[in-house]
């Protein structure tokens, strides 16, 4: 039996054991196994005689899931750690230092949800043929279960948004926006609404959505993400002055009554 095998028993063994008995949650351990090994091999770092891994690996989890994940966090992180390093010596890939497993909370995803996003950092010794500059934060890649159909008159689509009396604006890079589409697309395409000419931001980063009352930004797996306010989301609801950040470029949120 292989050693990766091994582990993966040993990961299953302890939703099974102890921990396993007080655990409800949809997402598997082993799942997370699979889905890490996955981005390790998606954000991959070719250098020239070398393949270099991230080594660091932030799990997101709902608040429900994180809270059954909260008995064995420390104890699942070390065996899936494990198992990253197993998986990078059989595939022949170079990791500057340990890979880190982190759990983090993200109001914005279900129970059943999670999204997976991965960096290379600095170790203490990096070794010699390491790319002098660290790479960018990898995309969050987020898994959810299957879901149903959505009804077909529900389906999202561009039409004019008309409020009487209220302005929504979004700026960037000294140029200001109306905002009057329940959709409005922003990235460096030429067929964007928002159109960034930052090399960092990818042809169709993100979506600004109306909801209800509610404006809505959503990450459409870009290549470096979206923060608001300095924090790295998937979709998150905005309020008036709130700031997005693609890429380089900053992005102002602007909700007014006129």
């Amino acid at each position: 039996m292989s050693l990766l095998k091994r582990l993966e028993e040993k990961i299953q063994g302890l939703f099974e054991g102890g921990f396993g008995r007080a655990f409800k949650s949809p997402v598997q351990p082993v799942e997370l196994a699979h889905k890490l090994v996955k981005e390790m091999e998606d954000n991959k770092v070719i250098s020239v005689s070398r393949v270099y891994a991230p080594n660091e690996y932030t799990i997101f989890l709902s608040p429900d899931d994180a809270e059954q994940f909260e008995a064995y966090e420390k104890h699942l992180a070390a065996d899936l750690s494990a198992y990253l390093v197993e998986n990078a010596r059989r595939e022949g890939y170079d990791l500057i230092s340990s890979p880190a497993v982190l759990f983090e909370t993200d109001e914005d995803l279900q129970e059943g949800e999670f999204g997976i996003a991965t960096r290379m950092v600095s170790g203490p010794e990096p070794a010699p043929e390491a790319p002098a500059a660290e790479p960018a934060p990898g995309q969050t890649v987020v898994y959810r279960p299957p879901a149903p159909p959505a009804d077909a008159g529900t389906a999202a689509g561009p039409r004019p948004d008309t409020r009487p009396g209220e302005r929504v604006t979004l700026t960037a890079a000294g140029k200001q926006y109306d905002i009057d589409k329940r959709v409005v697309l922003i990235g460096r395409s030429r067929q964007a609404d928002v159109v960034l000419s930052d090399p960092n931001v990818s042809r169709r980063h993100a979506e600004l959505r109306r909801q209800g009352d509610d404006y809505i930004i959503v990450d459409l797996d870009s290549l470096n993400g979206i923060e608001v306010n300095g924090k790295r989301v998937k979709s998150r609801k905005l309020m008036n002055g709130d700031l997005i950040t693609m890429g380089t470029t900053r992005v102002r949120f602007e909700r007014k009554i006129c």
